[in-house]
């Protein structure tokens, strides 16, 4: 970047107010007062989701020929989350309120209350027993194990025939389908089955803004292979999705890997690591690299009666495959690019007083390509201007503003990282039918004939994309 970053420290209230103000993520029912951690993505946040999410799936399924794409349903058998774990152990220890029924993690940090206690008057700390949130109202329950699971019912009668899960993961639509679409692509290991979804957990304690929610969507890969080969894919794919967030534009400092301690593995899996991000609030995972070895396919296998193991026809071998997932969060990945996107400079010219807010994506990534400014509304300029606008918008996602002052609307498209403005002036229509193309990051501006503009746009977005670095 030609610019220095004017910011060691991202401010997230700052972040969240130009998220709403500039409509890329707006509070969840604002009109009736919110629901709890949830949020929806504006004209522009959709439009920068899609982005991340297409983005993945050129990678991951269209430049690869080993993985396929699949779209499970949401509301799956009961039976499903039994066979993975779910249904007994996808649960936290909580207490709950007697008078508010809020629920709270047993480590919560609200829920230490020191005392004096021994001959020394040491300081100790012990449970709380007053409700946090009830301002000492409500007490609180002995604690007990509840399923993050939410639960609802499939048809009109709610009753325990009919009762079903929303899913908590993407991955066990995958497995379930394991034999179904091998047998329709005749795929050969190693090979991958590849997924977007939302995917829902009854959290105690979402919070940072998207970061953690109770709706969330999923990037998943369950890539299967033979057993003994499973430790060098993990290693492949660590690297591969490490150098897929680079590749967005996300820098190298503000990501590592960091390999779970024994502690921390999940009952099924032989090893994993995590892509974490080193957000205002510190290091935070990403996305997670797992080895599930056979786990999900023999236990599906075992709780349908469906053979869900693999011949291979080369070595006359039958066999459970192990599986290395990859499974990245759409929003985690969002509020990074968010994060380390965010600057704040003052004016190099000295002319401004204000300092200029902008949003540095990568090209790629950026809701907004291009946008088309006419110098002002005057009559002369805006049929130019609409037919520029026309030509430009069908090669690339672009946008026309004529309100406030050009400097205004430069401002604008800045806190909302386009990369290029278009400038139509006088100068267009009475001298020599060029615009002008105006640089995000360095502000430089250069004039091109109207013919001659959409390969100079995309040349410029070009360049612009190999100082980020190429995305995947």
């Amino acid at each position: 970047m030609a610019q220095q970053r004017y910011l060691a420290q991202v401010d997230m209230g700052k972040l969240v107010s130009l998220c709403k103000r500039r409509g890329l993520v707006f509070p969840g029912s604002e009109i009736y007062g919110g629901l709890g951690s949830t949020w929806d993505y504006g004209p522009l946040g959709v439009e920068l989701k899609r982005n991340v999410k297409e983005a993945w799936w050129r990678a991951t399924v269209h430049r690869r020929d080993d993985v396929v794409g699949l779209d499970a349903a949401i509301l799956m058998h009961p039976r499903t989350w039994e066979a993975s774990g779910h249904a007994e152990g996808f649960a936290d220890p909580l207490m709950e309120c007697t008078s508010c029924n809020q629920r709270f993690r047993t480590d919560d940090p609200r829920l230490a209350a020191p005392i004096k206690f021994g001959p020394q008057a040491t300081l100790y700390e012990m449970p709380r027993r007053t409700c946090p949130d009830c301002g000492g109202v409500g007490t609180l329950t002995d604690p007990r194990m509840f399923n993050l699971m939410f639960k609802t019912f499939v048809g009109p009668v709610e009753d325990s025939a009919s009762q079903a899960w929303l899913r908590p993961e993407t991955a066990q639509g995958i497995f379930v389908n394991f034999a179904s679409v091998l047998a329709a692509t005749r795929l050969k290991l190693p090979f991958g089955i590849a997924q977007i979804g939302k995917s829902f957990r009854n959290e105690i304690t979402p919070g940072n803004f998207i970061f953690r929610t109770r709706e969330f969507e999923q990037m998943e890969l369950e890539y299967f292979v033979k057993p003994g080969t499973d430790d060098q894919w993990l290693d492949y794919w660590l690297k591969e999705r490490l150098n897929w967030y680079l590749g967005l534009g996300l820098r190298q400092e503000n990501l590592r890997l960091r390999e779970h301690g024994k502690d921390e593995l999940a009952h099924y899996a032989k090893a994993c690591s995590d892509v974490e991000y080193r957000f205002p609030w510190g290091w935070a995972e990403l996305e997670g690299i797992a080895n599930r070895t056979d786990f999900d396919l023999k236990r599906h296998s075992d709780f349908s009666g469906q053979d869900l193991s693999y011949f291979d026809q080369e070595t006359g071998e039958r066999y459970t495959p192990y599986v290395i997932e990859p499974s990245g969060g759409v929003d985690r990945t969002v509020l990074a690019l968010l994060v380390d996107a965010y600057d704040e400079e003052p004016d190099p010219t000295g002319k401004e007083k204000e300092v200029r807010t902008v949003l540095r994506f990568h090209p790629d990534i950026a809701p907004v390509k291009v946008a088309v400014l006419p110098l002002s509304r005057n009559e002369k300029l805006v049929p130019t201007a609409r037919q520029v606008y026309a030509t430009v918008r069908q090669r690339f996602m672009a946008q026309y503003d004529d309100a406030q002052s050009i400097g205004r609307r430069y401002r604008r498209q800045d806190e909302v990282g386009t990369p290029l403005c278009v400038t139509v002036d006088f100068q267009t229509v009475e001298q020599d039918n060029q615009v002008t193309i105006r640089h995000r990051d360095t502000m430089a501006q250069v004039r091109v004939p109207i013919p001659e503009l959409v390969p100079a746009l995309e040349e410029q977005l070009a360049a612009m994309g190999q100082t980020s670095g190429p995305t995947a």
